[in-house]
Formats: structure tokens, C-alpha cells, sequence
């Protein structure tokens, strides 16, 4: 009787059962969280292994790309490299953790095929896994934002506690993106094709290369980018400007709806991810 009633239990589909099984799985992964720091480590010590300036790379590639780009597009826009430069650094670094999260996202039940298949580890570490693997990235990419802030001047006038605030709502919808990319990733095969084409997209879209204010005739193009006020979050406060309030809206809106509907597809697809492995 007794095991009859917990085969009832267990073999549960009801709506609630699955919600009940999902928020398990997100309460069971912060007890793994060590786990998935150290998988996301080894990732990018893998990576850059056996070269001599190692994930150091990461930085100087990114570091010659703003460079570049910032006196390309300087002499184009006839800006001063001191307003332009900075500006394209902040936006080259912060897109580019957003990109690679979201991106990345894409694979990160696929990578985890073997161990999602033979043992119980909750999903959810290798959702964070994915996270603290780009926040590595974003460490040694900060090399970058901090000597260009420190070489112009905009130390005097950066805020980097609304900037951490920024980063925090990057980070927290980047993440709902990743992991919603990565259930449908595992289902489909084609959608990291897509997402790759749509961020390639989203970064001539959003002011990354170029300045807002060359659009102020047509605000829409911008107030209806979220990736724009994911970057403004954390870009403005940096360079000593203000936040827009709209930009806080959006971001908080979109957090909250995002992982709504979110958790409601992990908690519908949790049991079916592996077989779609």
C-alpha cells in the first residue's frame, strides 16, 4: 500500500506538481552552487589551455576591438576620443557579456547532455553555470572599462553603485533569455542559429557602436529596444549621466514577466529536457 501510494505521488502531472518539482529543482541547485562555479570555471580554463597569457586573451582581443573600432568610428562621427571612446568601450563589454549569456544559453542543456543523463543534479546548475561562466569573462573584460574610466577622467564622475544596479538587471534578464534559449534549444536544433542572427541583429540595433543621440528624432527605435535600456542601466551611470526612469521600468517589467513565463515552460518541459537530449 505503501509503495502504491508513492508511485501515485511520484508519477503526479497535474500543474501544480510540476511547479512544485521545478521550484525543488531551483532550491536543490543553490546547494550545488560550488558545482557550477567550478564547472564554469574549468570551462574556461579548458578553453586556454597550455597558452601563455591564458583567459588573459579574452582580454586583449577585446581590448584591440575597442581600439579599433573607437578611432574608426571616432573620425566618422567627428567625436573626440575622449567622449567616444569610453562610450564604445562600456557598450562593446556589456553587450558583448549579454551576447555570449545569451548565446551560450543555447547550449547549455546540450553541453550537459552526458551528465544530465547519468546523474540527478538539479537543472538549474548548469543555467548558473552558463551565468558564472560569463561573469568570468565580463572579470577580465572590467581590465578594460576600468583603464579607459581611470585615463579619461570619468572616475570623478562615475556612480558605480547605480552601475552594479545595472549590472544586476542585465544579468537577471540575460539569464531568463539563456536559459529560455536552452530549453528550446534542446527541443530544436535551429534555434541557436536563430539566436545568433537575432543578437548579430540586436548589436547594429542598439547604440553600441554609435551615439543615442543620433536618434532623437526617432526615439522609438529606441525606447522599444530592450537592449538598449539594458545597456543604458549599466553604460550611463559610468559616464556620470543619469538613468532614465523608463529605462528602470522596462527592466523590472521585463524581469519579472520574463521569468514568469520562463519557470512556467522549465516546470512544463523539466521531465521531458533529457529525452529531447
Amino acid at each position: 500500500m505503501d509503495t502504491a501510494t508513492h508511485m501515485l505521488r511520484t508519477g503526479q502531472r497535474g500543474a501544480l506538481s510540476q511547479l512544485q518539482l521545478a521550484f525543488r529543482d531551483l532550491r536543490n541547485s543553490f546547494q550545488r552552487i560550488g558545482l557550477a562555479w567550478s564547472l564554469a570555471t574549468h570551462d574556461v580554463g579548458s578553453r586556454y589551455r597550455g597558452s601563455i597569457l591564458g583567459p588573459f586573451w579574452i582580454t586583449l582581443s577585446m581590448g584591440l576591438m575597442v581600439l579599433g573600432i573607437g578611432v574608426v568610428y571616432a573620425n566618422l562621427f567627428h567625436i573626440s576620443l575622449q567622449n567616444f571612446l569610453p562610450y564604445v568601450a562600456l557598450g562593446i563589454v556589456f553587450f558583448g557579456v549579454m551576447t555570449g549569456t545569451i548565446n551560450e544559453g543555447c547550449e547549455t542543456f546540450v553541453q550537459a547532455a552526458g551528465m544530465l543523463s547519468q546523474t540527478s543534479l538539479p537543472m538549474f546548475t548548469f543555467v548558473w553555470r552558463t551565468l558564472f561562466r560569463n561573469l568570468i569573462y565580463l572579470a577580465h573584460h572590467l581590465v578594460i572599462v576600468v583603464a579607459v574610466l581611470a585615463y579619461y577622467g570619468y572616475w570623478r564622475t562615475a556612480d558605480p553603485l547605480v552601475a552594479l544596479l545595472g549590472i544586476a538587471l542585465m544579468l537577471l534578464n540575460a539569464s531568463w533569455v539563456s536559459m529560455l534559449a536552452g530549453i528550446a534549444s534542446a527541443r530544436f536544433r535551429d534555434i541557436p542559429q536563430i539566436v545568433v542572427s537575432v543578437m548579430q541583429f540586436a548589436i547594429f540595433m542598439t547604440p553600441v557602436f554609435w551615439p543615442a543621440d543620433k536618434f532623437d528624432g526617432h526615439r522609438e527605435v529606441l525606447d522599444f529596444n530592450p537592449f538598449y535600456h539594458l545597456l543604458q542601466a549599466v553604460r550611463a551611470p559610468l559616464l556620470g549621466q543619469a538613468v532614465a526612469p523608463l529605462s528602470y521600468v522596462v527592466l523590472v517589467t521585463m524581469a519579472l514577466v520574463g521569468w514568469s513565463f520562463t519557470f512556467a515552460i522549465f516546470a512544463r518541459t523539466r521531465r521531458r529536457i533529457v529525452h529531447y537530449l
